[in-house]
């Protein structure tokens, strides 16, 4: 008898999480100060703030890798239009009181 797999991701389910919380920031913490495009290679772009269309072009453009920054661009994006209002924001631990006080990290409104 197979037992059958499943796969929760993270971010997803953090986000889910604070949308049940009735959570108005959603806080996703990963390895970089902020969100990039064209990252690894000389025309990388560090990005400060986003709108949620500016983020589904992004995605549509294939800009984040599959298993690193995508999953965190989607759960962010489910969040902040899962209710008006909401803001998402992806930056490292180590940086993360500076970017709750709008001086690194980056926003998804």
């Amino acid at each position: 008898c197979a037992l059958p797999i499943s796969v929760i991701d993270k971010d997803f389910t953090s986000a889910k999480l604070a949308e049940q919380l009735d959570a108005d920031v959603l806080i996703v913490l990963t390895a970089v100060e902020k969100v990039a495009i064209r990252y690894n290679t000389p025309e990388v772009e560090w990005l400060s703030q986003l709108s949620a269309e500016e983020a589904r072009e992004h995605i549509a453009n294939h800009e984040f890798a599959a298993g690193s920054m995508l999953p965190k661009m989607e759960a962010a994006l489910a969040f902040i239009e899962s209710k008006k209002g909401r803001k998402a924001l992806i930056t490292s631990l180590e940086k993360a009181r500076e970017a709750l006080d709008g001086k690194t990290g980056t926003w998804i409104m």
